[in-house]
This record gives structure tokens, sequence and C-alpha cells, in this order.
């Protein structure tokens, strides 16, 4: 007689499946809004600008939102990019150091009437921040605009060619260099979000 055997055996698997966490991401964006009226008053051209965020403007904002214990901002001031030796702007940028680009305005065409223009802002709204009014530039020289940059912060000042303060942002004009020329007013908004 022959005896069969089997072994019995059980096995089970269970398996979870769950989402991995909740995560949230916060980016700094910008963008300029630029009309440029001739001396007639009629508009010539309507560009935007899409700027690079600076990473040094980005630290001081989360070192002043997350760990100030009182804090007034100086500016912030907006200037414009000249043509002029333009190669880049770049996220690594200061106002101390930023070798792709030149202020345009004091040394460099073009030139414009006044400061640097100051920055009004209306209240927050929806993860946004605006100007509360467009800045005006009365172009007083002949040449060629890159862009435009915003510095605020500690040191900060209105001067052209000033290299104090904190880069905010810089950017260049999305369908290319705008030549302007005496007696043109040059009107930038600008709104960042997070």
């Amino acid at each position: 007689m022959t005896e069969e055997r089997a072994q019995a055996r059980e096995c089970s698997d269970a398996s979870v499946i769950r989402g991995s966490g909740i995560g949230e991401c916060a980016e700094a964006h910008g963008r300029y809004e630029v009309e440029c009226f001739g001396a007639d008053g009629k508009l010539k051209w309507r560009d935007t600008i899409a700027n690079t965020v600076a990473t040094v403007g980005k630290n001081l904002a989360l070192d002043s939102f997350l760990a100030g214990a009182a804090y007034t901002v100086t500016g912030p001031y907006m200037g414009l990019i000249s043509s002029t030796s333009y190669t880049a702007t770049a996220a690594g940028d200061t106002m101390a150091s930023h070798s792709g680009w030149l202020e345009a305005g004091g040394a460099n065409a073009p030139t414009y009437s006044g400061n640097r223009k100051t920055a009004v802002w209306s209240a927050a709204a929806s993860g946004s921040k605006a100007l509360s009014a467009a800045l005006s530039f009365a172009i007083t020289g002949t040449g060629t605009v890159k862009g435009a940059f915003l510095v605020f912060g500690s040191g900060a000042s209105a001067t052209k060619d000033n290299t104090s303060g904190t880069l905010w942002s810089a950017g260049t004009f999305s369908t290319g260099d705008k030549a302007v020329v005496n007696g043109d007013t040059l009107n930038l908004n600008y709104s960042t979000s997070l």
C-alpha cells in the first residue's frame, strides 16, 4: 500500500496602499508689464517680462517673513536694464555683482529723468502682490532697453547705478530689445506671487 502525504500550508499576503503625504510648494514668480508711449501720447509698443527672482531676494524675504521681529522695508526701487554689454540675468545675481547686465539711466543708455522709481504696493490677495500704479520712466536719451529690475532691503537706494541693497528680481522683454528715444515714456507694472 502506498501512502500519500500532503503537507498542509496556509499563506496570506497583505499590503497597504496609501498616499505618501501631503506636500506644498511655494515658488516666487514675478511679471513686469511695460508700455511705451511716444511724445505724442500714442502707444508705441507693449511687452512683458517674466523675471528671474534672485536667490538673495528670496533669502531676505524668507528671513523677514519667518524670523523677523520688526522689519521695515527700504524701497523697493525699480530700474531699467540697458542692452549695453548684456549677456544674461541669473538667479545668482546681486546688486553688487551682476556681470551679465548693466543698469540703464545713468552711465548707460538710454537715460531717463530722476532716480529709480519707488514701488508702492496694493494689499496682497490670493498669494499675489502688485504695484498700486504703474511706475513711469521719462526717457531723456536714445538707447535700447533690455528689461527691468527691483532692489530693496537694507542699503537699497533710488540712486541710479548704486550697487547696495538686495536684488529681488531682474528680467528681459519677452519679444526682444526695445529702442526708445528722447520724449518716450515707459510705464511699468509689476506683480509677484508665491
